[in-house]
C-alpha cells in the first residue's frame, strides 16, 4: 500500500521561499509540503530549505526551484543512486523507501534542499485518552507543563503518561522542559517547540513524534541544548528534528541505554555539535541525519559533572554533514586528574558523510581518534562508511594527543581499530595520520580492509597519502 502523510505548519512558522516541493503516491493528487528555513554553517550563516513528510510504499517527489534556474542537479547522498527528471526549473523522482536527501540545484550546498522522508508511524500518541495530557496550540509555560506532568491524578482518576504537543507553535518559559521518569512526551507533525527538552536523573523516558525542536535566532537560550539527557537511564528519541540549538542537539551525560533514531538536526553556533557523549555506555544512534557547525558525532570519556568509562556505542545508517569539524569524533576528554578513561567497542556503520569542512590541521579528520587526557581507546570499528568529496580536511586522523586548548595532558594510547569497507572519492590533498605520541603512548594495531580511494584499493600508506610516525605500530592494509 502506498502512502504518504503531510502536516501542516503552525501558523508563525518560519518558512523559506527557494523551492517548491509536493509529493503524492503514484497517480495520485499532488500535495505541497510547508518548506521550512533552517540555517547551516557557522563561518558564513546562511539560510537553507527543509521539508518532511511520511511515507510508505511508492512515494513521488516534485521540486521547483523558485530561486534559481536548474542548469544542473544533485540528489545526496550519491549511494542512494537516486533518479530524476528535469522538466524546467523542476525535477521529479520517486521513493521506494523512507530516505534523508539534499537536493543541490547547480552545484550550491549552502541554500540547498533537506528532504526527509520519514517511515509512518506505528502506534502514534493519539489525545483521545484519560491517560493523556494534551496541550492545545497556545502559549504555555514550562512550569504548568512540569506541574501538569507531575499530577498524580487527571479528572478521570487516572495518571497522566504522556505530554502530548498538538500542531502549533508553543513558547517554553525559561525555555526549558524537565521531563520526568515513566513519562512520553511526544511532539506530533506539525508543532514547533521553542525550547529544550532535558531528562536528569530519570528513566524510562521517551521522546518522540515528527515535529520540531525550535531554537534558531533566540539568543537568550545560549546555555541550552536541543535535549539534555544526564545520570539516566532507558531513554528513547525518536523522529524529531532539532533546528539550531545554541550548544548539542542532544547531549548526553554518565547515562545508559538510551536509543537515538529518525532524529534531524541543524546547527550553525559554535560548540553546537550534534550527539555529544560523555561517560555513557549502551547507546544506539540509528537513522540519524545530522547537519552541524561542529562534531556531528562525539564520543568522549569524563568531562565536566560526568566521571567514568565510555563503551557500547553504536551509530548506524546515518547521514552526517559537517560544515565545520569533524563529523566523527573519539576521544578528547577524559579523567586525567587520576589514571584516564577507557573508550572502547565503538561501532560506526553504514554512513554516509556528505561534508568535512575544518580550516585548523588540530581539528582534522572526517573519522578521528584524537585520545587526550589519558585515554586509552580501543576495539574502534569503521565498517561501511562512504565518504563523499568534501572542501577541507583530512580522510583519517588517528593520534594519540596533547591538545593544550583541552588537555592537562596526552592521552595514553590507541588499539585495536577497524577500518572495513571504506570509499572515499574527493581529492585526498591532506594526508591522513597515524600518530602516536611517545615510545610510551603509541597507535597499535590499525588494519585497513578494502579501503578504496576514488575506486582504487589501497594496500600501502603512500597509495593512500596516510602518514605514520615512528610511534605508530602493527598499521597494515588488504584488499
Amino acid at each position: 500500500m502506498n502512502q504518504a502523510v503531510i502536516y501542516d505548519a503552525p501558523k508563525g512558522a518560519v518558512g523559506c521561499d527557494d523551492f517548491v516541493v509536493s509529493v503524492r503516491t503514484p497517480g495520485g493528487q499532488w500535495q505541497d509540503l510547508f518548506v521550512y528555513e533552517v540555517k547551516v554553517d557557522m563561518h558564513n550563516v546562511r539560510r537553507a530549505s527543509m521539508v518532511y513528510f511520511d511515507m510508505k510504499g511508492s512515494v513521488e517527489v516534485r521540486v521547483e526551484s523558485k530561486a534559481r534556474p536548474i542548469r544542473e542537479a544533485v540528489i545526496r547522498p550519491l549511494s542512494a543512486a537516486i533518479a530524476y527528471e528535469q522538466d524546467g526549473r523542476c525535477i521529479t523522482f520517486t521513493l521506494d523507501r523512507p530516505r534523508k536527501l539534499s537536493i543541490e540545484v547547480n552545484g550550491e550546498r549552502f541554500a540547498n534542499l533537506h528532504l526527509f522522508a520519514n517511515p509512518v508511524e506505528e502506534n502514534a500518541t493519539l489525545p483521545d485518552g484519560d491517560n493523556i495530557l494534551w496541550l492545545k496550540p497556545a502559549i504555555h509555560r514550562t512550569e504548568d507543563i512540569y506541574r501538569l506532568a507531575q499530577t498524580p491524578k487527571t479528572e478521570g482518576g487516572k495518571a497522566p503518561d504522556t505530554i502530548y504537543f498538538a500542531p502549533g507553535m508553543h513558547y517554553l518559559e525559561e525555555t526549558v522542559l524537565r521531563i520526568p521518569s515513566g513519562k512520553t512526551v511526544y511532539i506530533a507533525g506539525g508543532a514547533v517547540v521553542v525550547g529544550s527538552l532535558v531528562c536528569e536523573h530519570v528513566r524510562d523516558v521517551t521522546i518522540r513524534g515528527r515535529g520540531i525542536l525550535y531554537l534558531s535566532d533566540f539568543h537568550r537560550f545560549s546555555a541550552f541544548r536541543g535535549i539534555r539527557i544526564v545520570f539516566s537511564e532507558n531513554i528513547s528519541v525518536e523522529g524529531i528534528i532539532t533546528v539550531d540549538p545554541p550548544h548539542y542537539s542532544i547531549y548526553l551525560g554518565q547515562s545508559k541505554q538510551v536509543a537515538i533514531r529518525n532524529f534531524k538536526s541543524f546547527s550553525t553556533r559554535g560548540w553546537s555539535d550534534g550527539i555529544d557523549m560523555m561517560s555513557c555506555s549502551q547507546i544506539e544512534i540509528d537513522d540519524v541525519f545530522l547537519r552541524t557547525s561542529d562534531d556531528c558525532i562525539a564520543v568522549y570519556g569524563s568531562r565536566w559533572d560526568f566521571h567514568g568509562d565510555t563503551r557500547q556505542i553504536a551509530v548506524r545508517n546515518s547521514v552526517l554533514w559537517a560544515d565545520v569539524a569533524h563529523p566523527l569524533m573519539i576521544g578528547t576528554h577524559g579523567d586525567h586528574h587520576r589514571n584516564g578513561d577507557t573508550i572502547e567497542d565503538v561501532v560506526f556503520e553504514n554512513v554516509d558523510i556528505l561534508e568535512h569542512h575544518e580550516p585548523q590541521p588540530n581539528y582534522m579528520g572526517a573519522m578521528a581518534i584524537n585520545a587526550g587526557d589519558k585515554n586509552t581507546v580501543r576495539k574502534v570499528t569503521y565498517r561501511d562508511i562512504r565518504v563523499e568529496d568534501f572542501e577541507l580536511g583530512r580522510l583519517v586522523d588517528l593520534r594519540v594527543v596533547w591538545n593544550k586548548d583541552y588537555n592537562p595532558c596526552s592521552g595514553n594510547r590507541i588499539e585495536d581499530i577497524l577500518f572495513e569497507n571504506i570509499t572515499y572519492n574527493g581529492a585526498n590533498a591532506i594526508p591522513s595520520q597515524v600518530f602516536g605520541y611517545d615510545s610510551e603512548r603509541p597507535v597499535t594495531g590499525v588494519h585497513f580492509k578494502n579501503l578504496r580511494i576514488n575506486g582504487k584499493v589501497i594496500l600501502s600508506p603512500e597509495e593512500g597519502n596516510i602518514e605514520i610516525n615512528e610511534f605508530a605500530h602493527k598499521v597494515d592494509f588488504s584488499s
